[in-house]
Protein backbone atom coordinates (compact mmCIF):
# COMPACT_ATOMS: atom_id res chain seq x y z
CA UNK A 1 0.00 0.00 0.00
CA UNK A 2 3.12 2.39 1.14
CA UNK A 3 4.41 2.06 -2.66
CA UNK A 4 1.43 2.69 -4.13
CA UNK A 5 1.01 5.92 -2.30
CA UNK A 6 4.23 7.03 -3.18
CA UNK A 7 3.31 5.92 -6.65
CA UNK A 8 0.52 8.07 -6.95
CA UNK A 9 1.42 10.83 -4.87
CA UNK A 10 4.93 11.36 -7.86
CA UNK A 11 2.62 10.70 -10.43
CA UNK A 12 0.76 13.44 -9.12
CA UNK A 13 4.06 15.59 -8.81
CA UNK A 14 4.45 14.94 -12.28
CA UNK A 15 1.26 15.93 -13.49
CA UNK A 16 1.70 19.37 -11.47
CA UNK A 17 5.45 19.63 -13.20
CA UNK A 18 4.13 18.91 -16.57
CA UNK A 19 1.08 21.68 -15.51
CA UNK A 20 3.54 24.21 -14.33
CA UNK A 21 5.48 23.66 -17.44
CA UNK A 22 2.80 23.72 -19.61
CA UNK A 23 1.38 27.17 -18.55
CA UNK A 24 4.73 28.41 -18.82
CA UNK A 25 5.36 28.19 -22.78
CA UNK A 26 3.36 28.98 -25.28
CA UNK A 27 2.87 27.97 -29.39
CA UNK A 28 3.59 30.11 -32.50
CA UNK A 29 2.24 29.14 -35.15
CA UNK A 30 3.93 31.28 -38.22
CA UNK A 31 2.00 31.09 -42.05
CA UNK A 32 3.63 32.54 -44.93
CA UNK A 33 0.71 33.63 -47.20
CA UNK A 34 2.93 34.51 -50.31
CA UNK A 35 4.65 33.24 -53.21
CA UNK A 36 8.67 34.08 -52.01
CA UNK A 37 10.71 33.28 -49.36
CA UNK A 38 10.27 35.48 -46.65
CA UNK A 39 13.00 33.53 -43.95
CA UNK A 40 15.19 36.53 -43.02
CA UNK A 41 11.35 38.55 -41.94
CA UNK A 42 11.22 39.17 -38.16
CA UNK A 43 8.00 37.30 -36.34
CA UNK A 44 6.32 39.98 -34.49
CA UNK A 45 4.49 38.74 -30.91
CA UNK A 46 3.40 40.97 -28.64
CA UNK A 47 4.44 40.82 -25.07
CA UNK A 48 0.98 41.30 -24.15
CA UNK A 49 0.20 37.89 -25.79
CA UNK A 50 3.02 35.88 -23.59
CA UNK A 51 1.47 36.20 -20.21
CA UNK A 52 1.46 32.62 -19.34
CA UNK A 53 5.48 32.44 -20.11
CA UNK A 54 6.04 34.17 -16.57
CA UNK A 55 9.80 35.30 -16.48
CA UNK A 56 11.69 35.35 -12.78
CA UNK A 57 14.18 37.53 -12.04
CA UNK A 58 17.20 37.33 -14.63
CA UNK A 59 14.96 35.28 -17.00
CA UNK A 60 14.59 36.24 -20.88
CA UNK A 61 12.16 34.85 -23.22
CA UNK A 62 13.56 31.87 -25.23
CA UNK A 63 12.24 30.70 -28.53
CA UNK A 64 12.88 27.10 -30.12
CA UNK A 65 11.36 25.66 -33.17
CA UNK A 66 9.81 22.19 -33.56
CA UNK A 67 13.35 20.20 -33.46
CA UNK A 68 13.82 22.23 -30.28
CA UNK A 69 16.52 23.83 -31.62
CA UNK A 70 17.02 27.41 -30.45
CA UNK A 71 15.95 30.35 -32.65
CA UNK A 72 17.58 33.87 -31.61
CA UNK A 73 15.25 36.41 -31.15
CA UNK A 74 14.72 39.85 -29.15
CA UNK A 75 12.42 41.85 -26.80
CA UNK A 76 12.08 45.14 -28.53
CA UNK A 77 12.03 48.38 -27.07
CA UNK A 78 8.42 48.51 -27.83
CA UNK A 79 7.06 45.41 -26.41
CA UNK A 80 7.59 42.66 -29.34
CA UNK A 81 9.18 39.61 -29.08
CA UNK A 82 10.89 38.95 -32.43
CA UNK A 83 12.92 36.41 -34.19
CA UNK A 84 13.38 35.54 -37.71
CA UNK A 85 10.17 33.58 -39.59
CA UNK A 86 12.85 30.98 -41.41
CA UNK A 87 9.52 30.40 -43.80
CA UNK A 88 10.07 29.76 -47.74
CA UNK A 89 6.99 30.93 -49.59
CA UNK A 90 3.70 29.21 -48.56
CA UNK A 91 5.46 27.77 -45.91
CA UNK A 92 4.64 27.63 -42.07
CA UNK A 93 6.39 26.53 -39.21
CA UNK A 94 5.46 26.67 -35.67
CA UNK A 95 7.81 27.67 -32.54
CA UNK A 96 7.73 27.44 -28.76
CA UNK A 97 7.98 30.08 -26.23
CA UNK A 98 9.46 29.26 -22.63
CA UNK A 99 11.50 31.32 -19.90
CA UNK A 100 15.10 30.60 -19.79
CA UNK A 101 18.34 32.05 -19.50
CA UNK A 102 19.03 34.82 -21.73
CA UNK A 103 21.53 34.11 -24.56
CA UNK A 104 23.97 35.84 -25.74
CA UNK A 105 22.87 35.77 -29.64
CA UNK A 106 25.35 37.32 -32.33
CA UNK A 107 24.29 40.71 -33.54
CA UNK A 108 23.15 41.19 -36.71
CA UNK A 109 22.51 45.02 -36.18
CA UNK A 110 24.11 47.84 -35.22
CA UNK A 111 24.22 51.67 -34.62
CA UNK A 112 25.97 54.66 -32.84
CA UNK A 113 27.11 58.08 -32.57
CA UNK A 114 30.21 58.76 -34.06
CA UNK A 115 31.27 62.02 -32.25
CA UNK A 116 35.16 61.28 -33.24
CA UNK A 117 33.92 61.94 -37.33
CA UNK A 118 32.42 65.36 -36.71
CA UNK A 119 29.03 64.14 -35.34
CA UNK A 120 28.15 61.47 -37.51
CA UNK A 121 25.03 58.79 -36.57
CA UNK A 122 26.01 55.12 -38.11
CA UNK A 123 24.29 52.00 -38.51
CA UNK A 124 24.33 48.99 -40.18
CA UNK A 125 22.79 44.65 -40.44
CA UNK A 126 24.47 41.72 -42.19
CA UNK A 127 23.56 43.58 -45.63
CA UNK A 128 23.93 47.07 -46.01
CA UNK A 129 25.26 50.02 -43.47
CA UNK A 130 24.26 54.15 -43.62
CA UNK A 131 25.51 57.37 -41.76
CA UNK A 132 23.77 60.59 -40.98
CA UNK A 133 25.42 63.92 -40.23
CA UNK A 134 25.50 65.70 -37.56
CA UNK A 135 26.05 69.79 -36.67
CA UNK A 136 29.84 68.90 -36.56
CA UNK A 137 29.87 68.60 -40.28
CA UNK A 138 28.16 71.26 -41.38
CA UNK A 139 31.26 74.28 -41.48
CA UNK A 140 33.18 71.44 -43.64
CA UNK A 141 30.63 70.43 -46.06
CA UNK A 142 27.60 72.80 -45.61
CA UNK A 143 24.55 70.86 -44.44
CA UNK A 144 22.56 67.80 -45.33
CA UNK A 145 19.84 66.28 -44.51
CA UNK A 146 20.43 63.54 -46.37
CA UNK A 147 21.08 59.55 -45.44
CA UNK A 148 24.72 58.21 -46.46
CA UNK A 149 24.91 54.41 -48.04
CA UNK A 150 28.14 52.57 -47.62
CA UNK A 151 27.64 49.52 -50.00
CA UNK A 152 28.71 45.96 -48.01
CA UNK A 153 29.83 42.86 -49.43
CA UNK A 154 30.10 41.04 -46.38
CA UNK A 155 27.85 40.18 -43.56
CA UNK A 156 30.10 40.80 -40.97
CA UNK A 157 29.10 44.41 -38.62
CA UNK A 158 32.17 46.30 -39.87
CA UNK A 159 31.21 49.94 -39.68
CA UNK A 160 33.90 50.93 -36.20
CA UNK A 161 36.16 48.29 -38.15
CA UNK A 162 36.58 51.04 -40.94
CA UNK A 163 36.02 54.28 -38.82
CA UNK A 164 39.12 52.92 -36.55
CA UNK A 165 41.34 51.75 -39.56
CA UNK A 166 40.26 55.39 -41.70
CA UNK A 167 41.17 57.35 -38.29
CA UNK A 168 44.05 54.99 -37.75
CA UNK A 169 45.78 55.84 -41.70
CA UNK A 170 45.58 51.92 -42.45
CA UNK A 171 42.81 51.53 -44.67
CA UNK A 172 40.35 54.27 -46.33
CA UNK A 173 36.56 53.22 -46.19
CA UNK A 174 36.07 54.99 -49.50
CA UNK A 175 38.49 52.34 -51.08
CA UNK A 176 36.66 49.19 -51.44
CA UNK A 177 39.38 46.03 -49.52
CA UNK A 178 37.68 43.28 -49.77
CA UNK A 179 34.64 43.95 -47.82
CA UNK A 180 32.91 47.08 -49.38
CA UNK A 181 33.06 50.90 -49.07
CA UNK A 182 31.48 54.20 -48.96
CA UNK A 183 31.02 55.15 -52.06
CA UNK A 184 28.29 57.60 -52.36
CA UNK A 185 27.64 60.82 -52.62
CA UNK A 186 25.36 62.68 -50.18
CA UNK A 187 25.75 66.03 -50.48
CA UNK A 188 23.36 68.49 -50.14
CA UNK A 189 20.44 66.36 -51.39
CA UNK A 190 18.14 63.59 -49.64
CA UNK A 191 20.68 60.69 -50.56
CA UNK A 192 19.59 57.36 -50.69
CA UNK A 193 15.95 57.91 -49.22
CA UNK A 194 15.50 60.39 -46.23
CA UNK A 195 12.36 62.26 -46.26
CA UNK A 196 11.33 66.33 -46.62
CA UNK A 197 8.34 68.34 -46.43
CA UNK A 198 7.13 68.77 -49.91
CA UNK A 199 5.32 72.35 -50.07
CA UNK A 200 3.58 73.67 -53.01
CA UNK A 201 6.00 71.45 -55.08
CA UNK A 202 9.03 72.82 -53.56
CA UNK A 203 11.30 70.52 -51.40
CA UNK A 204 11.43 72.19 -47.85
CA UNK A 205 14.52 70.00 -46.77
CA UNK A 206 15.84 69.93 -43.31
CA UNK A 207 19.62 70.27 -42.00
CA UNK A 208 21.88 68.22 -40.03
CA UNK A 209 20.22 66.28 -37.07
CA UNK A 210 20.71 67.92 -33.72
CA UNK A 211 20.46 65.18 -31.35
CA UNK A 212 19.55 61.60 -31.33
CA UNK A 213 18.28 58.86 -29.23
CA UNK A 214 19.06 55.39 -29.27
CA UNK A 215 15.90 52.90 -28.51
CA UNK A 216 17.43 49.34 -29.01
CA UNK A 217 20.41 48.42 -30.44
CA UNK A 218 20.05 43.97 -31.79
CA UNK A 219 20.76 41.57 -32.22
CA UNK A 220 18.30 41.40 -34.81
CA UNK A 221 16.52 45.18 -34.39
CA UNK A 222 18.29 48.34 -33.96
CA UNK A 223 16.48 51.65 -33.44
CA UNK A 224 17.01 55.18 -33.41
CA UNK A 225 15.61 58.76 -33.55
CA UNK A 226 17.19 61.68 -34.87
CA UNK A 227 15.82 65.02 -34.17
CA UNK A 228 15.86 68.05 -36.22
CA UNK A 229 15.85 71.91 -35.53
CA UNK A 230 12.19 73.11 -36.28
CA UNK A 231 11.23 73.83 -40.41
CA UNK A 232 10.33 77.05 -41.35
CA UNK A 233 7.12 76.16 -43.53
CA UNK A 234 5.21 79.07 -44.57
CA UNK A 235 6.29 81.64 -41.74
CA UNK A 236 5.38 78.62 -39.08
CA UNK A 237 7.77 76.60 -37.45
CA UNK A 238 7.12 72.84 -37.71
CA UNK A 239 9.42 70.06 -35.69
CA UNK A 240 11.09 67.11 -37.25
CA UNK A 241 12.03 63.33 -36.02
CA UNK A 242 12.94 60.09 -38.01
CA UNK A 243 12.49 56.88 -36.71
CA UNK A 244 14.68 54.68 -38.15
CA UNK A 245 14.46 51.00 -37.52
CA UNK A 246 16.50 47.91 -39.10
CA UNK A 247 16.34 44.33 -39.20
CA UNK A 248 18.95 41.31 -39.91
CA UNK A 249 18.27 40.48 -43.38
CA UNK A 250 17.29 43.35 -44.70
CA UNK A 251 17.98 45.48 -47.15
CA UNK A 252 15.61 48.59 -46.33
CA UNK A 253 15.63 51.18 -43.62
CA UNK A 254 12.18 51.43 -41.62
CA UNK A 255 11.49 55.38 -41.44
CA UNK A 256 9.10 57.04 -39.50
CA UNK A 257 8.93 60.68 -39.81
CA UNK A 258 6.65 63.05 -37.97
CA UNK A 259 6.53 66.85 -38.27
CA UNK A 260 4.96 69.39 -36.20
CA UNK A 261 1.81 70.24 -38.41
CA UNK A 262 -1.32 71.58 -38.23
CA UNK A 263 -2.49 71.11 -41.76
CA UNK A 264 -2.52 68.11 -44.34
CA UNK A 265 0.85 69.27 -46.04
CA UNK A 266 2.76 66.60 -48.47
CA UNK A 267 5.88 64.57 -47.77
CA UNK A 268 8.33 62.82 -49.87
CA UNK A 269 11.21 60.69 -50.00
CA UNK A 270 13.69 59.65 -52.87
CA UNK A 271 16.85 60.13 -54.12
CA UNK A 272 19.32 62.41 -56.10
CA UNK A 273 19.56 61.63 -59.95
CA UNK A 274 22.78 62.63 -61.13
CA UNK A 275 21.40 63.92 -64.52
CA UNK A 276 18.29 65.01 -65.45
CA UNK A 277 18.83 61.96 -68.38
CA UNK A 278 18.94 59.19 -65.88
CA UNK A 279 16.18 56.54 -66.05
CA UNK A 280 14.25 55.22 -62.87
CA UNK A 281 11.61 52.45 -62.47
CA UNK A 282 8.22 53.17 -60.85
CA UNK A 283 5.52 50.89 -59.13
CA UNK A 284 2.07 51.28 -57.67
CA UNK A 285 3.88 52.31 -54.39
CA UNK A 286 7.74 52.18 -54.62
CA UNK A 287 10.76 53.76 -56.96
CA UNK A 288 14.01 52.78 -57.80
CA UNK A 289 17.05 54.33 -59.23
CA UNK A 290 19.99 52.98 -60.57
CA UNK A 291 23.43 55.06 -59.11
CA UNK A 292 25.52 55.74 -61.91
CA UNK A 293 28.85 53.64 -62.10
CA UNK A 294 31.80 55.12 -61.04
CA UNK A 295 35.78 54.04 -60.06
CA UNK A 296 35.01 51.18 -57.80
CA UNK A 297 31.02 50.41 -58.13
CA UNK A 298 28.71 49.83 -60.45
CA UNK A 299 25.13 48.17 -60.36
CA UNK A 300 23.58 50.03 -57.66
CA UNK A 301 19.81 50.13 -57.18
CA UNK A 302 18.25 52.28 -54.79
CA UNK A 303 14.52 52.57 -53.77
CA UNK A 304 12.23 53.56 -51.63
CA UNK A 305 8.46 51.51 -50.61
CA UNK A 306 6.01 54.03 -49.32
CA UNK A 307 2.64 52.30 -48.91
CA UNK A 308 -0.08 55.14 -50.09
CA UNK A 309 2.20 56.94 -52.24
CA UNK A 310 0.21 58.99 -54.15
CA UNK A 311 2.54 59.94 -57.10
CA UNK A 312 5.86 60.39 -58.41
CA UNK A 313 7.76 63.73 -58.82
CA UNK A 314 10.77 65.16 -60.75
CA UNK A 315 12.27 68.04 -58.28
CA UNK A 316 15.37 70.45 -59.15
CA UNK A 317 16.61 72.90 -56.85
CA UNK A 318 20.06 75.10 -57.17
CA UNK A 319 22.82 75.85 -54.45
CA UNK A 320 23.52 78.88 -55.57
CA UNK A 321 27.73 79.95 -55.79
CA UNK A 322 28.96 81.26 -53.26
CA UNK A 323 27.89 78.24 -50.72
CA UNK A 324 29.25 74.83 -50.37
CA UNK A 325 28.67 72.27 -52.86
CA UNK A 326 26.76 74.73 -55.13
CA UNK A 327 25.07 73.54 -58.18
CA UNK A 328 21.84 72.11 -59.41
CA UNK A 329 20.13 68.99 -57.91
CA UNK A 330 17.58 66.45 -59.46
CA UNK A 331 15.67 64.44 -57.21
CA UNK A 332 13.13 61.41 -57.80
CA UNK A 333 10.55 61.25 -55.30
CA UNK A 334 7.59 59.40 -53.82
CA UNK A 335 4.75 61.48 -53.04
CA UNK A 336 2.56 61.20 -50.12
CA UNK A 337 -0.05 63.42 -47.97
CA UNK A 338 0.79 64.12 -44.14
CA UNK A 339 -2.21 63.94 -42.16
CA UNK A 340 -1.20 66.09 -39.10
CA UNK A 341 -0.45 63.53 -36.55
CA UNK A 342 -0.36 60.58 -38.47
CA UNK A 343 3.66 60.04 -38.81
CA UNK A 344 4.47 58.85 -42.12
CA UNK A 345 6.32 55.25 -42.33
CA UNK A 346 8.15 54.16 -45.60
CA UNK A 347 11.27 51.76 -46.44
CA UNK A 348 14.49 52.78 -48.00
CA UNK A 349 17.46 51.24 -48.76
CA UNK A 350 19.56 49.87 -52.05
CA UNK A 351 20.79 46.44 -53.25
CA UNK A 352 24.70 46.39 -55.27
CA UNK A 353 25.54 43.39 -57.61
CA UNK A 354 28.20 42.24 -55.29
CA UNK A 355 26.22 41.48 -52.94
CA UNK A 356 23.05 39.41 -53.75
CA UNK A 357 21.57 41.34 -56.67
CA UNK A 358 23.35 40.88 -59.86
CA UNK A 359 20.42 42.80 -62.18
CA UNK A 360 18.07 45.59 -62.26
CA UNK A 361 15.27 42.56 -62.05
CA UNK A 362 16.43 41.00 -59.48
CA UNK A 363 16.44 44.52 -56.97
CA UNK A 364 13.53 45.22 -58.59
CA UNK A 365 11.61 42.09 -57.59
CA UNK A 366 12.57 42.80 -54.15
CA UNK A 367 10.89 45.70 -53.83
CA UNK A 368 8.05 44.21 -55.29
CA UNK A 369 8.38 42.05 -52.63
CA UNK A 370 8.81 44.08 -49.31
CA UNK A 371 5.62 45.97 -51.13
CA UNK A 372 3.42 42.68 -51.21
CA UNK A 373 4.58 41.72 -47.81
CA UNK A 374 3.55 44.83 -46.43
CA UNK A 375 -0.15 44.21 -47.74
CA UNK A 376 0.20 40.55 -46.67
CA UNK A 377 1.51 40.06 -43.27
CA UNK A 378 2.59 36.84 -42.33
CA UNK A 379 0.23 35.19 -39.97
CA UNK A 380 0.76 34.63 -36.62
CA UNK A 381 -1.16 32.88 -34.30
CA UNK A 382 -0.01 32.76 -30.51
CA UNK A 383 -2.04 29.66 -28.20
Amino acid sequence: MKNKILFAAAAAALMVFRCSTDEKSVTVTVENPSDFDRSEELVEVPQSQLAKVALAEGQAYVVTNDEGHLVPSQLTYDGKLVFQSGLDANASARYTVTAGDAHDYEARTYGRFVPERLDDFVWENDRVAFRAYGPALIAKDGPSTGVDAWYKRTSKLVVDEWYADEFAGVKKYHDDHGEGMDDYSVGPTLGAGFPALYVDGVMVKNKNFVDYEVFENGPLRTTFTLVYDDLDVNGNAVSEKRTVSIDAGSQMNRITVEYGLTEPTDVVAGFPMRDLADEYITGDDYIMYLEPPTRQSRNVWLGVVMPGMRETAVDTYTVPAGQKQPGDYHHILAVKEYTPGTPVTYYAGFGWEKWGFPSVDSFRTYLENVSAALANPLKVTVQ
